[in-house]
């Protein structure tokens, strides 16, 4: 007979706990005000740009474009591309290249195209591009830092969607700080990128045939790296400002700090 009241008792203890654990979770909820979530909510919509610049640039091989001059007395000339990870050369039609340009491109002509990925990140090897010589600690070290940026930007998209769905805003500042650290490496690894591509142009082989005059010049890929990180350094500045008490402006700006209050 005494197993129906511990029964009862039980169930009446798992009752209680769970309509507290809801009220904690509501609780924890209603500290965050609709106006604010909404706040964080276009700050995110903001970075979530910035992230998509920046996985589209550091997956895709279009930073740099090294073209040789048309003046070959051929009916072809040869362009190349490159990014990270991999490089492609092109053989295009001088045909197809726009009237008045000296130099063989752009590297979106269609023409017969040799893509390979490089091999300094499995056999330490430096690829060889128009009779020069990539030096790959400078490429290894672009690309190592490109995918900490994105490390560390995913570690910040995490923050901010436990911020919103489980309430906890002391992790608002973390995520501002890792987009705002994001955005930076991004910014490093183009500048060591375009040092990558100046030892490039500068490493020319003394071996036959003669390497020919390149021309180089940035692509749609390095611009949207460039463009991911100053979204994502200043959505972090949103993020620390939604981080502020609001007494400061409060201060300056009476009304808002009223509404804040």
């Amino acid at each position: 007979m005494m197993m129906w009241p511990n029964f009862f008792m039980h169930e009446e203890d798992r009752r209680l706990g769970a309509v507290g654990r809801r009220r904690a979770h509501g609780a924890r909820k209603a500290s965050m005000t609709p106006e604010h979530e909404g706040k964080i909510k276009l700050a995110l919509l903001l970075t979530s740009v910035g992230a998509t610049l920046a996985v589209l640039a550091v997956g895709t091989e279009f930073w740099v474009e090294l073209n040789t001059y048309r003046d070959n007395g051929s009916a072809v000339c040869d362009a190349a591309h490159l990014g990270l990870w991999k490089m492609c050369t092109k053989r295009l039609w001088q045909a197809d290249v726009p009237a008045g340009r000296d130099t063989c491109g752009p590297a979106e002509l269609p023409g017969e195209a040799n893509c390979t990925y490089f091999k300094f990140f499995t056999t330490g090897e430096d690829a060889h591009i128009f009779q020069r010589t990539t030096k790959k600690e400078v490429n290894l070290a672009a690309a190592v830092i490109a995918v900490l940026g994105l490390a560390v930007m995913a570690l910040g998209c995490l923050c901010i969607i436990m911020v919103l769905s489980k309430g906890a805003e002391f992790l608002l500042r973390v995520g501002a700080i890792c987009f705002g650290l994001s955005g930076l490496l991004l910014l490093v690894s183009l500048e060591v990128f375009r040092h990558s591509v100046q030892a490039l142009l500068q490493r020319v082989s003394p071996e036959p045939p003669p390497s020919p005059a390149l021309t180089y010049e940035y692509s749609w890929s390095l611009s949207c790296g460039l463009g991911a990180g100053l979204v994502l350094i200043l959505g972090s500045g949103f993020f620390l400002l939604l981080t502020l008490p609001p007494w400061p402006w409060g201060s300056l700006c009476p009304k808002w700090g009223h509404r804040a209050t």
